[in-house]
């Protein structure tokens, strides 16, 4: 297997929040390996624009120092490490007063037939000042795109009204809310393999799939964002966005065509689907739970910085699809910090066959598993019954069918980071990876009443000793429905 580069054209990128975390960790490392890679030209113009004072030279050294400690050395190549840095200038702006927007109007003056992308790498309530004075400013050319991170609001009137906020300004078809699990191999090679195969997808349905677990395990605790974590949880923080657009494409019908809106329209129809958790439910189908002190470190609620926090850091959940595709069959959701290990996978575990041939000695037949790993090893595996080698009869054992599309590539190949390609999608003007405003306000029409109803009076999270796979209580979620887990592994 090779990897194909397909390059784009020579366009503007302007980070807002371009000296944060983000920027120096991911934004900046994956464009340097697209430039590396030749799928960007040397001519791009990247811009990074914050408070803080500094001119080009300084945010170039900035950049050396990001790619030098974010970057493999094997991978940093003097030539093109200088040819990447060339690209880059600053331009020191507020976004809450009018400095430094005169400055990066004239940088990008006669540039107006390039892509434009504005990527907003700052918290959401500076969303809309920035949009206003892009705007304000003219810099919004036919070719502009607008790029948002999450939290994309933290309940539906305020999703409502962040959309409503960007939508002043830029049109639906410019705007990129992005999500990084949407860019991982993984993730994508999944429709592949339900889209361009015969095999899986007329078993695709209740018919012949017992139920589906999605885990993103972190093995790491909230540490120093614990103040900010406790206003949110998990169910904010991971339920919302990842979890739900993992389970939407597991679940959404085919599309009609691989098309932007005609792939996010079939991922709506999921969410509308959704059976709503209300009630009694709630006590039945979630189960929320706070890592206690241990090897790793302090107990959550130490490092949330409240004794008595009830917000949740570990989340389970039994939701079900109410179509004809997936009647009876649940979908299994979980996500912790202080977890056994960090390990993110999608799961489909496909019916017990109806009857063994081999007898009590060949052991029990296990049901057939299509696993999707997404972190920290991106790969596909298919676990089916054959026949343990040797004499001595017939004995039957679960084996792996290793469908990695890495593993063939040779040692050169390095697996491209989901922003490397998410970016790529945003210059290309391909917005099938990223999410509709109408996905976000669905998905937390779904969530704020389980939300709400977790915090009417109701039992605090269940607490669960670090390096294990949650609390008891998550595994009881299954047990009563005569399932289990996978291992966190």
């Amino acid at each position: 297997m090779v990897a194909r580069t397909v390059p784009v054209e020579a366009f503007d990128l302007i980070v807002f929040g371009g000296t944060g975390d983000l920027a120096r960790r991911k934004l900046l490392p994956a464009l340097y390996h697209r430039f590396a890679a030749g799928q960007t030209p040397g001519d791009a113009l990247i811009i990074g624009a914050a408070r803080r004072r500094m001119d080009g030279a300084g945010y170039r050294d900035f950049a050396r120092e990001a790619l030098t400690e974010f970057v493999p050395e094997s991978h940093l190549k003097p030539d093109l490490v200088e040819g990447f840095i060339a690209m880059l200038d600053y331009v020191p702006v507020d976004a809450a007063t009018e400095a430094g927007w005169a400055a990066l109007g004239r940088k990008l003056k006669g540039r107006e037939a390039r892509p434009r992308a504005f990527y907003l790498s700052v918290a959401p309530q500076f969303f809309g000042q920035i949009c206003e004075r892009i705007g304000r400013g003219r810099l919004v050319t036919p070719e502009t795109r607008l790029v948002v991170e999450k939290p994309l609001g933290r309940d539906l009137a305020s999703a409502r009204a962040l959309n409503a906020q960007l939508a002043s300004h830029f049109d639906e078809h410019q705007i990129y809310r992005i999500d990084h699990y949407l860019g991982k191999e993984t993730v994508q090679n999944l429709m592949a393999l339900r889209f361009a195969n015969a095999l899986f997808e007329p078993l695709w349905n209740a018919n012949h799939i017992d139920h589906v677990q999605i885990t993103a395990a972190e093995s790491v605790g909230v540490g120093e964002r614990g103040g900010y974590y406790d206003q949110n949880g998990a169910m904010r923080d991971m339920v919302q966005n990842h979890l739900m657009q993992l389970l939407c494409l597991s679940a959404m019908e085919p599309p009609s065509r691989f098309d932007p809106d005609a792939v996010r329209d079939e991922k709506l129809k999921v969410l509308k689907a959704l059976r709503p958790i209300e009630g009694a439910a709630i006590d039945e189908e979630i189960v929320r739970g706070q890592y206690e002190a241990g090897p790793d470190g302090p107990a959550y609620r130490e490092e949330a910085g409240d004794p008595e926090s009830r917000t949740e850091c570990f989340i389970a959940l039994k939701i079900g699809v109410e179509n004809w595709r997936w009647a009876g069959t649940p979908f299994y959701l979980r996500t912790g910090k202080r977890l056994k290990a960090r390990h993110t996978e999608i799961a489909i575990r496909f019916k017990d066959a109806p009857h063994s041939i081999f007898g009590d000695s060949a052991g029990a037949l296990k049901g057939n598993a299509l696993v999707i790993t997404l972190q920290p090893n991106e790969g596909i595996e298919l676990r089916l019954n054959i026949k343990d080698p040797g004499p001595g009869g017939m004995r039957i054992v679960s084996a792996p069918l290793d469908m990695s599309f890495g593993s063939g590539a040779g040692d050169a190949f390095r697996m491209p980071d989901a922003y490397e390609r998410l970016l790529m999608d945003v210059i290309r003007g391909d917005q099938t990876l990223f999410m509709r405003g109408d996905e976000v306000e669905a998905a937390w029409a779904w969530i704020d009443p389980i939300i709400a109803g977790c915090e009417e009076g109701r039992a605090p999270p269940a607490p669960y000793a670090q390096r294990a796979e949650g609390p008891m209580e998550s595994h009881i979620l299954l047990h009563k429905d005569g399932r289990r887990w996978r291992e966190i592994a």
